[in-house]
């Protein structure tokens, strides 16, 4: 009723991620809207995205962290957030984790009181194992945590996914073989964001940051065609199927 909220105030926020840069790709303009309004802002992230380059990288696992660590710092000062605490999983382990995850979660929900958490839904948007792994830890965490933040899930709607395969075939981008994109229309999103101006210029030199994620894509479309690419930012209400059963959380 009445559409989804396009205003941007999530109060306060804690972002659950799994890689560097799904924070800025996700809610990088949410969060500086945020910062910018005072509310604390507060990123997670599972892993340090050590698999995040070509097979033929000479870099070792170790050079390959440092460069994704100094990345994400680098964006998370551009987006003005300060807090940030990693989970240290292995890029691509996630799903073998069991609670412990969670348990951690669960505490930092209670330490940080957000308003809002947002993180990826259950499909994980490319139904990525680390990303569906995140999005499960979040729920049960919300679930199990005192205090009890509005829980949102990341999503895209058919529109969006239609323009973004006119650069890329979306068979690169979905981790499952002809799988197709999870979408929802935008009458069922809670929260429609666009970044604008000053911000989406923000947004993108956060995204930018992330060199060894991002600046391929951005010399395939160019920044015009990637600003317009990265302005909105999609979320969803969990579905009452969504949430754990009580024997699930920790």
């Amino acid at each position: 009723m009445g559409g989804p909220a396009r205003d941007g105030e999530l109060g306060a926020i804690l972002g659950v991620f799994a890689h560097p840069d799904d924070e800025a790709y996700l809610a990088g303009a949410l969060m500086a809207k945020a910062v910018d309004a005072g509310r604390r802002v507060v990123c997670v992230t599972a892993t340090r995205g050590e698999l995040g380059f070509p097979d033929d990288d000479p870099r070792s696992i170790d050079e390959r962290k440092a460069v994704r660590e100094g990345e994400l710092a680098a964006c998370l000062a551009e987006l003005g957030v300060t807090e940030h605490r990693w989970l240290d999983h292995p890029d691509g382990g996630c799903v073998a984790a069991a609670d412990e995850p969670v348990a951690v979660l669960a505490a930092l929900i209670d330490e940080v009181r957000p308003d809002t958490l947002v993180t990826f839904g259950p499909d994980g948007q490319t139904y990525h194992g680390d990303h569906i792994a995140v999005s499960a830890w979040s729920t049960r965490a919300v679930a199990a945590a005192r205090h009890t933040p509005r829980l949102l899930y990341a999503s895209m709607t058919p529109a969006w996914v239609a323009a973004y395969a006119d650069v890329v075939p979306m068979d690169e981008v979905m981790m499952v073989p002809g799988a197709v994109p999870p979408t929802v229309e935008p009458e069922d999103l809670a929260v429609w964001f666009v970044a604008e101006g000053a911000l989406l210029d923000r947004k993108v030199r956060a995204l930018r940051c992330q060199t060894s994620q991002v600046e391929g894509f951005v010399e395939l479309v160019g920044v015009e065609r990637f600003g317009e690419l990265s302005c909105d930012e999609f979320f969803r209400d969990p579905a009452p199927d969504d949430w754990p059963a009580a024997a699930d959380e920790p």
